[in-house]
């Protein structure tokens, strides 16, 4: 006879995931007791935690790993159907965003780690490579930061008005390209006296290529001639980040 798991409605209160967070606390909850109270419920077979277990496993039980699937990826499962899927996809984006706009609150860069919580949400699990820049006024405080409307940047980035995106590059798997030209126009454009540059690596691996250090070494004699301090080059990955300068490479 085929076994059927016994429903949350069926479990001891304290152990329901939405009686367990109003009695102990958000902070109790595991990530899988957490996505089962946005899916309400599971299938015959397996209970809504059970469910959101098996889905964490699949994508080893990590968060980013999750969130960088679509609707139709999540469908898949069974017991998750649209509409359950688009309230997985828009919790997690939600946390994305509040990632983001703690981390453009300070608005002043004071080291390199601050940079990182900047951009890492935005670069860090991108399948492909972007170039960005960050503009700074004399005392480091964020101007611009500085992306492309153009390009399938995530519209997110609009919303917050003290960062208009617009872009510099976006490659591939393997590399991107500069312009200069544009860089520069924009860091005067929006009076800045300072530039971080920031690239992220789809491959995980943090260490600068020689195109790397050759672009940042082009650029730093440009910014020379513009009068305009070239601070840092951060490499960004999903969990880490490189700094030129904090390796003396500047």
């Amino acid at each position: 006879m085929e076994q059927i798991k016994r429903p949350i409605t069926a479990w001891a209160e304290d152990d329901r995931p939405r009686e367990k967070l109003m009695l102990k606390g958000k902070s109790s909850l595991s990530d899988a007791e957490l996505l089962a109270i946005l899916i309400g419920s599971g299938t015959r077979e397996e209970s809504a935690i059970d469910l959101c277990r098996r889905m964490l496993n699949d994508y080893n039980n990590n968060l980013t790993e999750l969130a960088r699937q679509g609707v139709s990826n999540l469908i898949q499962y069974k017991g998750i159907g649209e509409a359950k899927a688009i309230s997985i996809v828009a919790a997690l984006e939600l946390g994305q965003r509040r990632r983001m706009t703690e981390a453009i609150q300070k608005e002043q860069i004071s080291c390199s780690k601050e940079v990182f919580e900047l951009m890492q949400p935005r670069i860090g699990d991108l399948s492909h490579e972007e170039f960005w820049i960050i503009l700074l006024s004399n005392s480091n405080h964020v101007r611009k930061v500085i992306a492309n409307k153009e390009q399938q940047v995530s519209e997110r980035f609009i919303e917050y008005k003290i960062k208009e995106t617009l872009n510099i590059s976006k490659g591939g798997m393997t590399g991107t390209v500069v312009d200069l030209r544009v860089l520069f126009k924009l860091a005067l454009e929006h009076q800045a006296t300072g530039v971080i540059l920031v690239h992220n690596h789809p491959s995980g691996k943090l260490n600068p290529s020689d195109a790397d250090i050759q672009i940042t070494k082009k650029i730093k004699e440009a910014s020379k001639i513009m009068d305009i301090s070239l601070l840092d080059h951060f490499i960004v990955t999903e969990f880490d980040y490189y700094s030129f300068a904090d390796h003396g490479l500047l």
